[in-house]
């Protein structure tokens, strides 16, 4: 991991800091809020959902620390109150957003911006690309396109996404 990426940081109106265990029960309620729409057309009883949505926040866990062991995750913090996570690996030949997630009430504010933009300037500050995975019905897509990514070819469940980095004159 880059340590150009601090353990915590203020952005603005947002806090980061790495996320612990005691964050558990927080985020997987953000892992359900995430999910809330897709889940409320599946007709099942609110105990199913919670099955389901512990089990999938489960394996997501799993699959994230197996892929991506040197990311850094952080919890997204506002007012003091925990809003989301940011989950990030420099292990490879890029900088990739593992996973950012905020809940739905504070989506649509510029709050994903924010983070985002903080990441592009970390990755041009060294010259390292940056990538992402989205799917593809996924509204922060635009946004992704408005910071340079583009889409890379591909026939998948998630499209894959890479922003090269911003050339920075040397200064004298």
């Amino acid at each position: 991991m880059p340590s150009e990426l601090p353990a915590a940081l203020q952005l603005g109106s947002l806090q980061l800091r790495q996320s612990l265990a005691s964050d558990a029960d927080f985020l997987r309620a953000l892992y359900r809020d995430v999910r809330s729409d897709e889940l409320a057309v599946t007709g099942w009883p609110p105990e199913a959902i919670d099955a389901f949505c512990q089990s999938q926040f489960e394996f997501q866990r799993q699959h994230y620390r197996s892929y991506y062991p040197e990311a850094l995750h952080y919890l997204v913090e506002r007012d003091g109150q925990s809003i989301g996570r940011l989950i990030v690996d420099g292990s490879a030949d890029a900088l990739r957003v593992v996973d950012i997630s905020l809940l739905a009430a504070q989506r649509g504010q510029g709050l994903g911006s924010v983070l985002l933009r903080w990441l592009c300037e970390c990755a041009d500050a060294q010259q390292q690309p940056m990538a992402l995975s989205v799917e593809p019905q996924n509204r922060a897509r635009h946004l992704y396109v408005r910071l340079g990514f583009v889409q890379l070819p591909g026939d998948g469940l998630y499209l894959t996404m890479r922003r090269e980095p911003n050339k920075t004159e040397p200064t004298e």
